[in-house]
């Protein structure tokens, strides 16, 4: 993906609503999360600074953990994950987390983890390759010590998914 050169309106070098961040650097991190591999003259033309100016831009938010790794979206259906499930961990109320947590980190269905407010204690986004993967999976999962009960929801579809965070609604 080719980033579109916009010019910038003046007010759009005024402050960001974010403490460390200002505008350009709101849609410089925009830009790389659409794609991280833009070139810093392409990043320039968008923001309107040279690439060496782009270049240390980019080196600090890197340095400052506002970008914390650069890597390809996999297309899950295309290389073998056609099942997409969420599913909701209830765990019993002396749950060891830092144990449960190392536990989890061995299933390598488990593509995200969050722990959650409400009767559920952790929600898994889960990728695997059929149902009877799945079955296998919450099977393994249901002996993770501290789990009561889980819920599966299962993915029909994916109308859109963002794939970053709205960094540019900051500014």
């Amino acid at each position: 993906m080719v980033i579109k050169p916009e010019s910038i309106a003046p007010e759009s070098r005024l402050p960001s609503t974010h403490p460390e961040l200002d505008r350009i650097d709101l849609r410089l991190l925009g830009a790389l999360q659409a794609n991280a591999r833009s070139t810093y003259a392409e990043l320039g033309a968008l923001v309107g600074l040279k690439p060496p100016a782009v270049h240390d831009r980019v080196k600090r938010l890197e340095a400052r953990g506002f970008v914390r790794s650069y890597a390809a979206q996999l297309d899950a259906r295309r290389v073998g994950y056609a099942l997409t499930a969420f599913v909701s961990a209830y765990c019993a109320p002396d749950l060891d987390y830092d144990r449960f947590t190392a536990a989890v980190q061995a299933f390598h269905e488990i593509i995200e983890i969050h722990s959650v407010a409400g009767d559920e204690t952790y929600l898994l986004k889960v990728v695997t390759r059929s149902t009877a993967h799945l079955d296998d999976f919450l099977t393994r999962l249901k002996r993770v010590e501290g789990v009561g009960r889980t819920r599966t929801t299962v993915v029909l579809s994916t109308p859109f998914e963002r794939g970053g965070l709205p960094v540019e609604a900051l500014a």
